[in-house]
C-alpha cells in the first residue's frame, strides 16, 4: 500500500531506546520507532518492538522494560542500539549504563527516560506491543529528541525493516 507508507514516510516520531533485564537473563536493549504515549489518567505509553530483533525475546519475558528518549546529540548511542544486533555483540559492554528500578538498564547518554511495567502485550502484525504504566523516570531539560527522519539517515539497522 504505498500511499500509506508514503504518508507514513513524511512523519518524524521521536526515536527511542527499548532496554530490559529479563529473569535468568543478561541486559538487551534495541532502537524503536513505533511508541506513543496512549493515556494521560492513568498515564500509559505503548512501546513496539519487532519480532525480528534480538530484544523481542528478552522483553516478552521481562515485567519492567525502560524507554530512553534518545536526545539529538546522541547519535553514537541510537547507532549502537540501532545499527548493531545482539546476536552478534553485548550492546552493554560498548556504552555506560546503571541499573535501575526493577533491574532495568539505564542508559547514561539518554537523561531522559522512564520505567514502565508492563500491563499488556499486544500483537500487532510483525510487532508486539507493550502497554506499559510509569513506575519511574527521571528529567533533564534541554534535551531534544532525535527524530526518525535523522535517524534513518544516519543508521544502517541491525535487523531487515
Amino acid at each position: 500500500m504505498a500511499p500509506f507508507e508514503d504518508v507514513m514516510g513524511e512523519l518524524d516520531s521521536p526515536m527511542f531506546i527499548l532496554t530490559c533485564h529479563p529473569p535468568g537473563g543478561r541486559p538487551a536493549g534495541c532502537l524503536v520507532g513505533f511508541a506513543t504515549q496512549t493515556s494521560i489518567d492513568p498515564p500509559r505509553f505503548l512501546v513496539c518492538v519487532s519480532e525480528r530483533n534480538h530484544t523481542h525475546a528478552a522483553a516478552r519475558r521481562s515485567d519492567v522494560l525502560a524507554v530512553h528518549l534518545v536526545p539529538r546529540q546522541a547519535g553514537e548511542i541510537a547507532a549502537l542500539f540501532g545499527g548493531e544486533t545482539e546476536d552478534d555483540l553485548d550492546k552493554f559492554s560498548r556504552c555506560a549504563w546503571h541499573p535501575g528500578r526493577h533491574d532495568a538498564p539505564i542508559l547514561e547518554d539518554c537523561p531522559n527516560w522512564f520505567i514502565g511495567r508492563v500491563r499488556e502485550r499486544l500483537e500487532l502484525g510483525d510487532h508486539t506491543g507493550f502497554l506499559l504504566e510509569p513506575v519511574a523516570a527521571h528529567h533533564q531539560p534541554g534535551h531534544r529528541g532525535l527524530g526518525l527522519q535523522r535517524a534513518a539517515e544516519e543508521i544502517e539497522p541491525g535487523h531487515p525493516a
